[in-house]
């Protein structure tokens, strides 16, 4: 079996988030980037199908040469070749279009990608990826077992798991429950060593049109001041409420 997992280069949650040119742009300074924790998931899984089925596990992203360090600890984790298709990721279509190319040149069974990014969350790719292959798809996914080319997979629906019934080749929207956290792999000395000897294969993306556009991106407003009320002056509090918060 031959894996393809998406990697997305995401902000680490406890960065600062700014924003340049009049809230325009993303400013990047001091921020850490790590793989994109749904993608992780996946990886980790693919992992699994590497290790117990002696699957070939490959990595891709899109994005420019910043990105390198992510898809390495990728690579450091135990994937056995890594995949930068050399364009910044600026549109979900766009980066469903790169990703395919790869998918249709590289003969994969199996496509593992998060169910969204963690940065802008729009979760398109996976179901643009799996149309434009006309693969079976499965997002939400919490559940995957493959034997031979039958598949059985879960999903999170709302108030509840479905149990789904399916075959390769595949595409997956995977998140938490593919794995747990504690199931995620810290890049050993001896995985890093590896790493650095693998091929991480650079190409450059084909047309494609860019269907949407950032115009601006705007901060939540600061939190204001808490009021403490005694705890007992009731009143007091059914005031505040009821005048200034105005839930009651």
């Amino acid at each position: 079996m031959k894996i393809l997992v998406c990697i997305s280069n995401v902000p680490d949650t406890t960065s600062k988030i700014n924003f340049t040119e009049g809230d325009t742009k993303f400013d990047t300074n001091g921020v850490q980037f790590v793989i994109n924790p749904n993608d992780e998931f996946g990886l980790t899984r693919a992992m699994w199908f590497k290790e117990k089925q002696d699957a070939l596990v490959h990595v891709a992203t899109v994005g420019g040469p910043q990105t390198e360090a992510t898809i390495r600890k990728a690579l450091a984790i135990g994937a056995d070749e890594a995949i930068r298709i050399n364009s910044e990721p600026v549109d979900g279509f766009f980066v469903a279009r790169q990703l395919a190319e790869v998918v249709k040149n590289g003969g994969y069974d199996l496509v593992i990608a998060g169910r969204e990014s963690i940065d802008y969350n729009g979760g398109m790719v996976p179901g643009i990826l799996a149309t434009l292959l006309d693969m079976n798809f499965v997002n939400t996914c919490t559940n995957l077992e493959i034997e031979g080319k039958e598949v059985k997979a879960e999903r999170e629906i709302d108030g509840g798991v479905e149990k789904i019934s399916t075959s390769l080749p595949l595409v997956i929207g995977g998140q938490k429950g593919l794995v747990e956290e504690s199931d995620l792999r810290i890049p050993n000395m001896r995985g890093i060593m590896m790493a650095r000897k693998k091929a991480l294969n650079v190409v450059e993306p084909i047309d494609a049109p860019i269907n949407t556009k950032d115009k601006k991106f705007e901060k939540p407003a600061p939190k204001g001041q808490v009021k403490l009320v005694d705890a007992g002056n009731i009143q007091e509090l059914i005031d505040l409420l009821h005048n200034e918060a105005k839930v009651i």
